[in-house]
């Protein structure tokens, strides 16, 4: 029984991307009083299930694959802050739709550097998006491989790099979308 509790706490979270109140898993579980609700995050607690915060509100545990929120930073002039958990987050819910067309390459060379893509950097594409004007791509030109912004104009497709060194790219005989960027991934 308790595995079907886990199931709908789990489908709600999914869901709203976020975790229920205790109101809500009473709700959504049908049952009759916030004690039992209080018994029952008791032994999903115990059984690292989830976990509460200071305020007593639930957190899913790494069973989920979560990251916790806190809050957010300036990236202008330096603000007072305090730490503050605010949410958690799924990498995986938040980048990825189509896990099965979704794959990541490892970017090399310098063409698209002003798009904040480096060489080394790990790009998250997906290939069952269709690709629009503007969008970095992965292309296949005439044979060859290569990250660029697609761009369009008087209805021929060509390929512009992000770095003024280099040239844009017309298809001599074929240009082929393979996958769209959705996500840079840098390590430091």
């Amino acid at each position: 029984m308790i595995d079907k509790y886990k199931n709908k706490i789990t489908r709600f979270y999914q869901k709203y991307r976020r975790m229920p109140s205790y109101g809500e898993v009473m709700t959504l579980l049908g049952f009759k009083s916030k004690n039992a609700v209080f018994k029952l995050v008791n032994k999903l607690v115990e059984e690292n299930f989830l976990s509460k915060d200071g305020q007593g509100r639930l957190i899913p545990k790494n069973i989920f694959g979560e990251l916790r929120v806190l809050g957010q930073v300036e990236a202008g002039f330096p603000t007072p802050a305090e730490e503050e958990l605010v949410d958690t987050l799924s990498l995986d819910d938040y980048l990825i739709k189509n896990k099965e067309a979704t794959y990541m390459l490892k970017v090399s060379g310098e063409s698209m550097k002003d798009a904040g893509i480096m060489a080394g950097d790990m790009v998250l594409v997906d290939r069952s998006q269709t690709a629009r004007e503007g969008d970095i791509v992965i292309a296949e030109v005439d044979g060859e491989w290569t990250i660029k912004y697609l761009r369009k104009s008087q209805g021929i497709s060509y390929l512009e790099p992000a770095n003024d060194a280099f040239p844009l790219i017309y298809p001599k005989e074929e240009l082929k979308i393979a996958a769209v960027v959705k996500a840079v991934v840098r390590k430091y």
